[in-house]
């Protein structure tokens, strides 16, 4: 692989692990980015939040930082607000829109105010709710936490009994639990790269999980999870789910990149979306950069691109 000089973008941190559940996949992302970056000749450096305060960026001359943080103090608006105070652009959405997307129940509040379609849903707080949101919204009913990722704390609820062991292990990871409908049908992921008023998608996969079980294990893990892209939807879906996406990232005022999870009703065919992630994962199974290289964006690239589109919400004034 030539390695291209790309000094212009100065100083690069490339933040990885953090204090979420998901630092163990953070990590895993990080040093995949870190690598592409220092292919291509960019002088990129790796920067655990966890280990180090951060204003070591500012005092270390770091001039842009690509966020390879996932979940809690690195996806939900916390570390942008920081990067905000010290002036250092970063990839991905501004501090707001970080926030509400890491908030499965706020996300679906907008969604469904601009009128996108959604799973049926409560949000519950004790495990006498968690049963009166099963009589409502049937079986099955995920529970899961309302500010994680990666499937952690989630559980598929077929009996009543099972109520109150699903809200306990959501409940370990955040004080806010979301029960949701469960759509059945096909699962598929689509990736979107751009500013929030002109975005695009990249191509959507599906994904195939063994029994539809799509877990933490099966993301990152086994090699058991087929991904199919092209995803070999009809005619028109996948056109339909990709102006879905856009919508739907635009609203929450996305930038940069996301990937939003949406399920395919098998019987009416109708697209749900699930939720976006603002800092998607680039890990060997990650699926933005499968998606980037069906269309013909390289690993690399797609990491030169991402932080060459790092920016701050708050411009200095002309």
């Amino acid at each position: 692989m030539s390695t291209q000089n790309h000094s212009g973008l100065g100083k690069v941190a490339v933040l990885m692990g953090g204090a979420s559940a998901e630092r163990e996949v953070s990590l895993m992302s990080g040093s995949g980015v870190l690598k592409a970056l220092l292919s291509k000749g960019v002088d990129a450096h790796a920067f655990d939040p966890a280990e180090r305060p951060l204003d070591d960026l500012q005092r270390e001359g770091f001039e842009r930082c690509f966020i390879a943080l996932h979940g809690r103090f690195g996806e939900d608006g916390t570390v942008q607000g920081a990067l905000e105070l010290l002036g250092i652009p970063y990839t991905g959405s501004g501090v707001m829109a970080s926030a509400i997307s890491m908030d499965k129940v706020m996300t679906k509040r907008i969604w469904r105010f601009e009128g996108l379609s959604t799973p049926a849903w409560a949000q519950v707080s004790s495990p006498a709710e968690t049963h009166a949101a099963f009589a409502k919204l049937g079986a099955p009913m995920i529970v899961k936490p309302a500010r994680e990722g990666s499937s952690i704390g989630f559980t598929k609820v077929m009996t009543a009994d099972q109520c109150d062991a699903a809200y306990a292990l959501a409940a370990q990871h955040d004080v806010e639990v979301l029960c949701e409908q469960f759509i059945a049908g096909d699962e598929v992921t689509c990736p979107v790269l751009g500013p929030t008023a002109a975005p695009r998608a990249l191509p959507l996969i599906r994904i195939v999980a063994p029994d539809g079980n799509y877990d933490y294990q099966n993301k990152y893990f086994t090699d058991v999870t087929q991904y199919l892209v092209p995803a070999g939807l009809p005619a028109g879906e996948e056109e339909a789910i990709a102006a879905l996406v856009l919508k739907a990232y635009s609203v929450l005022g996305c930038r940069g990149w996301a990937r939003a999870d949406v399920m395919i009703d098998a019987a009416t065919r109708t697209p749900y979306l699930l939720e976006i992630n603002t800092s998607p994962g680039m890990t060997g199974h990650s699926l933005v950069p499968m998606s980037a290289k069906a269309s013909g964006i390289s690993y690399e690239d797609l990491c030169v691109q991402l932080l060459q589109s790092a920016t701050l919400d708050a411009r200095a004034p002309v």
